[in-house]
């Protein structure tokens, strides 16, 4: 009986000095909707392709980068400075797949490798790039997090094409432009109808050239 208590007593002791199982480290990567970019129980992840899909619907372009290596707090200062209108989110590739299934923005499937954080447009492409690279040259990212690639209208583009593409004009200044154009004209036709013997499609082609040479 004495040795059958003495063997539970160093039991006990022995386990008082067992090191406790070390928890997992916590990523310090932001990822949105689960830890790897995607909700973890099915009714989440039919929330997230939902969501995902209504953002495809009012986006005008969409790009990717690399998720990995980026803290909470950089992440919200991106966010900070992203144009209105354009939503950042990192999304688990096999619900990006059902996001873009059937959609224009289906041959983004072949960017789905590794964990990406996409970028939603709606229509300040320039201005979304631009923060971007704020970004990346701020937190000392140019290396590390360049546009893996982006989608407008169905066709893919590498990092060039979607430098090249946030340089061009948005859809407002070409709208205004045109609309500039548009205003000076009837301004035009009415001088030159003026003149003897002007007939009025005479008038408005003579506007015209003149609108086009300046």
């Amino acid at each position: 009986m004495k040795q059958s208590l003495v063997l539970l007593g160093l039991a006990a002791s022995a386990s008082a000095f067992t090191t406790a199982p070390a928890r997992p480290a916590q990523s310090s990567t932001a990822l949105f909707g689960g830890a790897r970019g995607g909700a973890t129980t099915l009714d989440g992840k039919k929330e997230t392709v939902s969501a995902v899909r209504e953002l495809l619907d009012s986006s005008e372009m969409i790009f990717t980068v690399p998720a990995s290596g980026i803290t909470v707090s950089q992440v919200q200062s991106l966010r900070r400075s992203l144009p209105e209108g354009t939503t950042m989110k990192v999304v688990k590739n096999k619900l990006m797949a059902r996001a873009i299934e059937g959609t224009d923005y289906e041959p983004v499937g072949e960017m789905l490798k590794g964990a990406n954080m996409w970028f939603f447009i709606e229509e300040d492409i320039g201005g979304s790039v631009k923060s971007f690279n704020a970004f990346t040259k701020e937190f000392g990212k140019k290396e590390t997090h360049v546009i893996t690639g982006g989608n407008i209208e169905g066709t893919n583009y590498d990092a060039a094409g979607v430098d090249a593409i946030s340089k061009l004009p948005s859809k407002i200044e070409l709208i205004t432009r045109i609309a500039g154009s548009i205003k000076a004209v009837p301004t035009k036709v009415a001088r030159v109808v003026k003149a003897p013997g002007m007939k009025v499609a005479r008038a408005i082609k003579l506007a015209g050239e003149e609108n086009g040479s300046e």
